[in-house]
């Protein structure tokens, strides 16, 4: 048994028996990588990439007034999502802040699945208990007990149906993206959702952490008989880099509203949430910063906190998440640059330990599936 002071996936024995390199992410013991995270990038681009995302955090909402809750604790519309659909939101303070952004799942009329980021489940948790008073719902932390497994790649739909019954073979081919359906994968009753990180088609399999090695073993060997491999947290953020997905703690803080982070359309002011009314000033104003893709024409990336620089070198923004990208051949970057210098083709320089490097404001996403 292995031995661990931090939280630890269910699947922590089964990371070690395959060669992982290890890393604390939020106060999680987590697979960074197998081998190469150059190679698993590829493997999920071209075929597929099993994760294990069991750090991210479930919670239930239940109750005959739980789309109620959800509309006044998120951004978005949540009573509005039909059963067996997610959408995206974002738990926001009352002074238009992100907490956490979030997707919510829809499995029954009276019962949504809220899924948070790992370092931030602990505080969603809290939030959302706090703003259930007085509407008739419960809130329910499951993310100690739950497992979460993502197959991505063009081959995921594959294998997930090498692994049902033949009565759902059809079931999984028509689940939508942003859907989700109950189902048996090598014999275990899990939630599939056809939802991920990485801008490839994909599912994410929630399952009982007893029952998560045996789902885990399963999906392995049909990952790797279709040249898939199991895939660690540092090609994961290349690849949702490339397909210009933030990350909390990067592109979205306390200190980061929706409007600015290019966020606005998941916002509904037509309600009354938390927020709300901070956020409705915001809407009515044009933001001083905007969040864009930069594009570099050399070699050497751009990191987190480098500053970003004008034709004159004068400092007119920040990077927020920055990589030499495997797909593309070239550096790729996030930032939040004053607003004057948005529009698609601007010049700029980055501060690259010491060295200005010149980039170029790109459209992003970088990367789009065929």
């Amino acid at each position: 048994m292995t031995v661990t002071t931090t939280p630890a996936s269910p699947l922590l024995d089964e990371h070690g028996a395959l060669g992982a390199h290890f890393t604390d992410f939020a106060g999680w013991q987590m697979p960074l990588k197998y081998d190469s995270e150059l190679a698993e990038h590829h493997a999920v681009r071209k075929s597929a990439g099993l994760f294990d995302l069991s750090h991210m955090g479930e919670i239930d909402v239940t109750g005959t007034e739980s789309g109620a809750l959800l509309d006044y604790a998120l951004a978005g519309e949540l009573s509005k999502i039909g059963v067996g659909r997610a959408k995206y939101s974002l738990l926001c303070n009352a002074n238009g802040g992100v907490i956490d952004d979030l997707v919510v799942y829809r499995l029954a009329n009276e019962h949504f699945l809220v899924v948070a980021n790992a370092a931030n489940a602990p505080t969603v948790y809290r939030e959302l208990a706090a703003r259930a008073e007085g509407f008739s719902a419960k809130v329910d932390d499951q993310s100690t007990e739950t497992a979460l497994i993502a197959v991505q790649g063009p081959a995921a739909q594959d294998i997930v149906q090498s692994l049902v019954p033949a009565s759902q073979v059809e079931t999984v081919a028509e689940l939508k993206y942003y859907a989700v359906t109950r189902a048996v994968v090598a014999g275990i009753d899990v939630l599939l959702a056809r939802t991920g990180y990485t801008g490839e088609d994909g599912f994410e399999l929630y399952v009982p952490n007893e029952q998560s090695v045996a789902l885990w073993r399963a999906l392995l060997a049909a990952t790797t008989e279709r040249d898939g491999v199991p895939a660690g947290l540092a090609c994961r953020d290349t690849l949702r880099l490339e397909a210009g997905m933030a990350l909390y703690g990067h592109e979205l803080t306390l200190d980061t509203n929706p409007y600015e982070a290019g966020l606005g359309k998941v916002v509904r002011l037509n309600k009354e949430f938390v927020g709300r009314d901070a956020l409705q000033a915001l809407s009515e104003q044009a933001p001083q910063r905007v969040l864009v893709g930069l594009a570099g024409t050399g070699r050497r990336a751009a990191r987190a906190d480098y500053t970003v620089h004008d034709a004159s070198g004068v400092a007119v923004g920040t990077i927020t998440s920055g990589a030499l990208s495997p797909t593309l051949g070239h550096p790729i970057a996030l930032a939040f640059v004053d607003i004057a210098f948005r529009e698609p083709g601007t010049e700029l320089t980055v501060d690259i330990r010491g060295k200005k490097e010149r980039f170029v404001v790109t459209p992003s996403p970088f990367y789009r599936r065929s």
